[in-house]
């Protein structure tokens, strides 16, 4: 038991808080060109909506066995009171994994990878604003609601200019919505999770049977993997290795710290996202995408610069 609290601890030490945030926030930063990546590599169109599915189910069923293997290694707690909680985790596993990253795929295919990681950060400041309804210990400040009005700025600067450098569609940047809506929901469910049971094993138990739930619809709907290669198992590789470190170490994190302590460096991922689309997939890098990275970037430091 002692060795357990050791490992616990590790996960507060503001040296390593920092050093797993930053690597789970880097890692989400790149899937969003592995994702296009494996689409094109797939032949994945945008019309396939089964074979999406299909793509990202495998992702997330393969993330989450690897990280149940890896916490049935290390001895960690599979007890829980599944007669009990059973609809909560499957609750979880619809918002943390099959919905969030349904509408994540569709929302990827129909809009630049660029675009969308900027978007996706206003997952962040809908938890903050969640966070201070439902949770008597978050308290919302002045300065939550000007890192969240900078933030909020800084997207809707992806809509400026001609339409030549990408304006709002619903199937596009709705659904990327939709998806941001789904995380944030999710990340607040991450405290009642840590309660009913271990949170790596949570995570495994929500990965997996959120993959499942999309495998499962996206057959019925038909989905293959039209075009089997090397380098769309590669992508694929890499983005189980995301989920499975990205997840296991943000839940970690969030369930021992403040959310703030940790979710500060999400600021991060639309930075690393359009940059990294823009370098793999040869998009334009529209001007005002620094715009809205550095603005929805700034909106999160803001909100966590002080203390939590």
């Amino acid at each position: 038991m002692h060795s357990q609290g050791h490992f616990d601890s590790i996960f507060q030490r503001p040296p390593w808080v920092v050093v797993f945030a930053l690597t789970a926030a880097i890692a989400w930063g790149w899937a969003f060109p592995l994702i296009k990546m494996g689409f094109s590599a797939f032949g994945i169109t945008a019309d396939m909506t089964g074979s999406k599915m299909l793509f990202a189910g495998i992702r997330f069923a393969a993330a989450g066995l690897i990280v149940l293997s890896v916490a049935h290694g290390s001895g960690r707690s599979f007890k829980t009171d599944i007669r009990k909680d059973w609809w909560f985790f499957l609750a979880f596993a619809l918002m943390n994994t099959a919905l969030h990253y349904f509408f994540f795929y569709v929302g990827m295919s129909h809009s630049e990878g660029s675009r969308a990681a900027i978007l996706n950060s206003l997952s962040t400041f809908l938890v903050v604003l969640l966070a201070c309804a439902c949770f008597k210990s978050d308290k919302l400040t002045s300065r939550k609601i000007l890192g969240c009005a900078v933030g909020f700025c800084g997207i809707l600067a992806l809509n400026l200019g001609g339409t030549d450098s990408g304006r709002f569609t619903w199937l596009g940047d709705g659904m990327i919505i939709l998806n941001a809506i789904c995380g944030a929901t999710a990340n607040l469910m991450t405290r009642g999770l840590s309660r009913r049971v271990d949170v790596f094993v949570g995570t495994g138990y929500s990965l997996t049977v959120g993959g499942l739930l999309l495998i499962i619809p996206g057959l019925a709907f038909g989905g293959t993997l039209p075009q089997v290669n090397i380098l769309g198992i590669v992508c694929l590789l890499l983005l189980i290795a995301i989920s499975a470190i990205g997840f296991a170490l943000y839940n970690k994190l969030l369930s021992l710290n403040p959310v703030g302590k940790v979710a500060i460096y999400n600021s991060l991922i639309p930075i690393v996202g359009a940059v990294t689309s823009c370098l793999c997939l040869g998009e334009t890098f529209h001007a005002k995408y620094a715009l809205a990275g550095g603005l929805a970037a700034l909106g999160i430091y803001i909100i966590n610069k002080g203390k939590n």
